[in-house]
């Protein structure tokens, strides 16, 4: 079994000139910088020893160049363009050691080296050139063994996520677990479609992600490590490593394996039905519903999605029977910005942010009536709460649209319903939901509709349903179970057998009434 670096913490950064000259066996030669004293963090790709004066065509850069000097002595001309040589081919520092050629450092040398910003260092003591080169080139090349290995190691681990169906938050978990650092997914759009890390870190990106994002797109810098996600020459999105505090190099290798991963993820479908939009969307809303997470602490994440939080006027909406894809075309249809996600029972949350000039319940009702026309004979329910200017009252707002859209459910087809239900068309119906779990209640509708609770009676449960959700009309509720009135009236008169009750006696209908609505929210 390979063995891999401490995947908690990312690798320390590729050593720097100012490193290098701390190593004991450096020491031991007496080291003096003096020159480019400013650019000491310069990170050392390898070490070469090289006398030539155009030693720069040798180079790739990155390089610690050691020399004695012994073939630039006399000719300050071959002094200057030895130094400029090192500058054009970004080497790291070059370091002289004193003693054969110079007994000092030369004067040329030192001030090209510190108009080109080359750190240069003088060795006081003789110094064996190998010792240096060996104990550099080793730690070099054990930071790179356990870069690739860590590289590996992700990219295993990925895979058997994968493999195994996860979501993609469980991919993105490990990919922040390995970094240290918040991690981002992002579409070309620069909304952001996943997060990972700690969270207090990742909500700090979250809140500056305009900023974070325009960065991410340009010159990485400052721990910022992005990998296109893409194929076929395409490029769809994003991920990026915010503030990564390892090695660059490491980071980018990191930020490769968990796009790989990624862009696999996505076209073996993602172990989950919907995109990883439908996903971001369905994590907020999920959250802004449980009320487990403060509203302004979801703030930054709903921002970032995309949706528009400053002065706006949020309209909670819960659709009962939508579909989450064609509620969201309807919306880029409309113009009108918000988030779409399915909850569960069928439910659909729909969370509209308005301008505050706008009339919220027109809109509202206008998207609930393009849904109907859309839907055709299917009736959709369309549940809303009153307008929320406040960001903190959309949870308490979501709640009361799910609450609404739970309490018509079940006889939606019966009744005559607005475009757009509130709670103050529930009536009755809205307060049994509420006290569903009382257990007087749940006595209460055992009671009263015993002779009806057997399977076998089902059919007749369904009528008596219809019957009293269109106020006892038994025109319509003949019309709705597509039944003659005198076959409707057999079966009204069983009911009241079995139930042992007069359905024109208001109050008895209406005792009946308040134990069926009990009995289908408990079934809910």
């Amino acid at each position: 079994m390979t063995t891999t670096p401490d995947i908690w913490e990312p690798l320390e950064p590729a050593l720097s000139v100012r490193q290098v000259l701390t190593l004991e066996r450096v020491l031991a030669g007496e080291p003096e910088v003096v020159a480019g004293a400013s650019h000491l963090d310069r990170p050392v790709r390898w070490v070469h020893v090289a006398e030539a004066a155009d030693v720069g065509v040798m180079l790739s850069g990155g390089e610690m160049v050691l020399t004695t000097g012994v073939l630039l002595a006399g000719d300050e001309e071959k002094q200057a363009e030895y130094v400029r040589s090192l500058h054009r081919a970004d080497a790291s520092a070059v370091v002289l050691g004193l003693g054969r050629a110079f007994p000092a450092a030369p004067a040329v040398m030192r001030r090209a080296a510190e108009r080109c910003g080359l750190p240069m260092v003088v060795l006081h003591r003789p110094f064996p050139f190998a010792e240096l080169t060996e104990e550099v080139q080793s730690r070099l090349v054990r930071r790179k063994f356990a870069a690739v290995s860590l590289s590996e190691a992700v990219r295993t681990e990925l895979t058997a996520l994968i493999t195994a169906g996860a979501p993609l938050q469980r991919l993105l978990d490990e990919v922040a677990r390995h970094s240290a650092c918040p991690v981002v997914v992002t579409n070309l759009a620069h909304r952001v479609l996943g997060t990972a890390g700690e969270r207090p870190a990742v909500d700090d990106v979250l809140r500056d992600w305009e900023r974070i994002a325009r960065q991410a797109g340009g010159t990485e810098g400052d721990g910022w490590i992005r990998a296109e996600l893409g194929g076929r020459g395409e490029r769809w999105g994003r991920i990026v490593l915010c503030g990564y505090r390892g090695d660059t190099t490491t980071g980018r290798l990191l930020a490769d394996r968990a796009a790989e991963a990624l862009v696999l993820h996505r076209m073996l479908g993602g172990g989950a039905a919907c995109s990883w939009e439908e996903q971001s969307a369905q994590s907020l809303l999920t959250d802004l519903v449980s009320g487990v997470v403060p509203a302004r602490q979801l703030l930054p994440r709903a921002r970032a999605a995309g949706l528009p939080v400053n002065r706006r006027t949020f309209v909670p909406l819960v659709v009962r029977d939508g579909d989450t894809p064609r509620l969201d075309r309807l919306l880029r249809l409309l113009g009108l910005p918000g988030l779409v996600a399915e909850l569960a029972d069928g439910a659909t949350a729909v969370l509209l942010s308005l301008p505050r000039d706008q009339d919220a319940d027109a809109l509202a009702a206008h998207f609930a009536a393009r849904l109907r026309t859309e839907s055709g004979p299917a009736r959709t329910v369309v549940a809303a709460a009153d307008p929320r200017a406040a960001w903190d009252d959309v949870p308490a707002g979501l709640r009361e649209a799910r609450h609404v859209a739970d309490a018509v459910a079940d006889s939606a087809a019966a009744l005559e319903l607005p475009p757009v239900v509130r709670l103050r068309d529930v009536h009755l119906r809205g307060l049994i939901r509420l006290l569903r779990d009382d257990p007087h209640v749940q006595s209460f509708a055992e009671r009263e509709l015993d002779g009806l609770l057997c399977e076998t009676e089902e059919d007749l449960l369904s009528v008596l349903r219809t019957y009293l959700a269109t106020g006892r009309n038994k025109s319509r509720t003949a019309q709705l179970h597509h039944v003659s009135r005198p076959a409707l009236y057999r079966r009204l008169e069983a009911i009241q057998v079995r139930l042992g009750v007069d359905l024109d006696d208001f109050e008895q209908a209406a005792s009946v009434h308040i134990a069926l609505l009990a009995h289908d929210a408990q079934q809910r």
